[in-house]
């Protein structure tokens, strides 16, 4: 058998973080994240951060020379174009930052890839299993608002701004339902990590 890379995936605000945090301390596996991937190509100092500085101003970047996430957040969720600039910036470097990684853990029989934007991305050939998880629309967004400190209309933006939960879960090979308690997902995952695709 070739080594097991596990693509977490789902929408923002679903519990893809509470899986691999799960996955993580009680079964031990080797977790990469392209959040954090991406958090460094915008690093200060750094050349994605100086396009962005150059596209929109200085307002993007913080006195002590960091990303204004919020204030780029609002302007890419709400622009498709913008969006799509941005993510020409970063997934580049999101991939590569995988594939330096994964070389160092070849010798692992499972590795966890926690990717948002997993098909949006086009990350899927990285992987070989996708695993999303998911909950209904009203808790998405309500537990969204609550997490970041956003108003409806900033959340649903965020929200819309990621291909449909149903499509994700259409391609997937594991669906995590976090509709309920954490019991019930961390079952549903204990069951995923036996079962081989």
């Amino acid at each position: 058998m070739g080594q097991r890379i596990i693509g977490l995936t789902g929408g923002i605000a679903t519990g893809k973080s509470t899986v691999a945090d799960y996955l993580q301390t009680t079964h031990q596996l080797p977790v990469l994240d392209a959040d954090i991937y991406a958090r460094q190509a915008v690093s200060p100092g750094s050349s994605v951060l100086e396009a962005i500085q150059a596209r929109y101003g200085v307002a993007m970047v913080t006195p002590d020379g960091h990303l204004n996430r919020s204030r780029l957040g609002d302007l890419v969720f709400n622009d498709p174009t913008e969006k799509t600039w941005l993510e020409q910036q970063i997934h580049p470097l999101v991939r590569q930052s995988f594939t330096i990684a994964m070389a160092a853990l070849a010798a692992e029989p499972v590795v966890v890839q926690v990717i948002p934007l997993l098909f949006e991305a086009e990350l899927t050939d990285q992987v070989t299993e996708i695993w999303v998880v998911t909950c209904p629309p009203e808790q998405q967004q309500q537990r969204l608002m609550a997490r970041n400190h956003l108003t409806p209309a900033q959340a649903t933006a965020r929200i819309q701004s990621q291909m449909p939960l149903d499509q994700k879960a259409a391609r997937a090979d594991v669906v995590l339902d976090n509709a309920t308690d954490l019991a019930s997902l961390f079952r549903q995952v204990d069951q995923a990590l036996q079962r081989r695709p």
